[in-house]
């Protein structure tokens, strides 16, 4: 079974798998691996590759790229939404961010620095206010949480107690 990827070469341990958001394969491995070897790293995991190169395809039809003027809307949008979700938020959490920023983050939806600033991708305006508002909580969380551990999500919890459900909303 031949199966076509990018190959990045780099100084590191071990050998990873990357899917793309427009379903492509990419297999990250260290500086002097054998191309045998490499090959043998892809059949072992054909099934996972299988399995993520179809959910990323049909994630990206569920979600073009927006064209140039969509993603104006959508940053403005983000810019009048986002703040004012935040300050509703951090009220009932009683944490304030130290500054919100609106990005272009194609990976993740928000970030906490170490600062408690708060980063959220214009991109989240394309899902439901459901999602959004888990976003924002989850952000504001780290404020007094910087890790996932069981107090994060009684926190996330208390504020949204079907966060779950909002999560799924992101994946879709």
């Amino acid at each position: 079974m031949r199966m076509e990827y990018t190959l990045v070469r780099s100084k590191r341990r071990s050998a990873a798998l990357e899917i793309t958001k427009d379903a492509k394969l990419i297999v990250r491995v260290p500086l002097g691996m054998p191309a045998k070897d490499i090959e043998e790293f892809i059949y072992r995991h054909r099934k996972w590759i299988g399995t993520h190169i179809e959910a990323a395809g049909i994630r990206a039809e569920r979600r073009p790229e927006p064209s140039a003027q969509e993603q104006e809307r959508l940053k403005a949008l983000a810019r009048a939404v986002i703040p004012a979700r935040v300050e509703y938020y951090s009220n009932i959490m009683g944490l304030r961010p130290a500054g919100i920023s609106i990005t272009g983050a194609q990976k993740r939806f928000g970030s906490c620095s170490a600062k408690n600033r708060i980063c959220f991708s214009w991109r989240l305006m394309q899902y439901p206010g459901d999602a959004i508002d888990y976003v924002v909580v989850h952000e504001i969380a780290h404020i007094a949480h910087k890790n996932h551990g069981a107090d994060f999500y009684a926190l996330v919890s208390s504020v949204l107690p079907d966060y779950r459900k909002r999560i799924g909303l992101l994946k879709e």
